[in-house]
């Protein structure tokens, strides 16, 4: 299936089932941190769920609408990320992404981004890629502010997370606004 090479180090491959207890191991090891900003791995208890996960993704990407990769470093899996939807009336996608914690930092997550910025872009000639984040976050927003995302405003009280209500900042990019700022 899908796969692109980001550097010798680093590559994206769409996930299979056979990945469900690599991707399981990496979110039940990061648990904590990853729940501080997204919902997922509270209802990944087990295995099952992960591959389940996956199964939903590949029937997504059999449909043209949206699909997750692994983030592979060094032959291990580090995080994923994802097209959350393709809409193609609109022509835009929204992307989402997570890593664990001996990986960040690493520009693991940017460059991925970035790989699939210019798929949206060249490949499947998107008009617009969203990056919703937490506004809180802090980390996770750089990403889209470092590729040059504008800020397109603040959805408050977006979610529920951990006994308290979390606003959203949308990011946006325009196709003819990358590689230009």
């Amino acid at each position: 299936m899908y796969k692109a090479f980001i550097d010798t180090d680093i590559h994206l491959s769409i996930l299979e089932p056979r990945h469900a207890s690599e991707l399981y191991e990496v979110i039940d090891e990061n648990r904590s941190s990853i729940s501080e900003w997204l919902t997922f791995p509270e209802r990944t208890k087990e295995v099952k769920d992960s591959t389940t996960f996956i199964e939903k993704s590949l029937k997504r990407f059999a449909s043209n609408n949206g699909y997750w990769a692994g983030i592979w470093h060094k032959g291990r899996l580090a995080g994923s990320i994802g097209f959350l939807y393709i809409d193609w009336d609109a022509k835009k996608t929204e992307i989402g992404y997570w890593l664990g914690d001996n990986y960040l930092g690493k520009g693991l997550a940017t460059k991925s981004v970035e790989r699939l910025i210019e798929h949206s872009f060249y490949d499947l000639e998107l008009r617009k890629v969203e990056i919703n984040v937490a506004s809180k976050n802090l980390k996770s927003r750089a990403i889209p502010e470092r590729l040059g995302f504008t800020e397109e405003g603040t959805i408050r009280n977006y979610e529920y997370l951990n006994d308290e209500y979390h606003d959203r900042v949308v990011y946006g990019l325009l196709q003819e606004e990358w590689r230009t700022k």
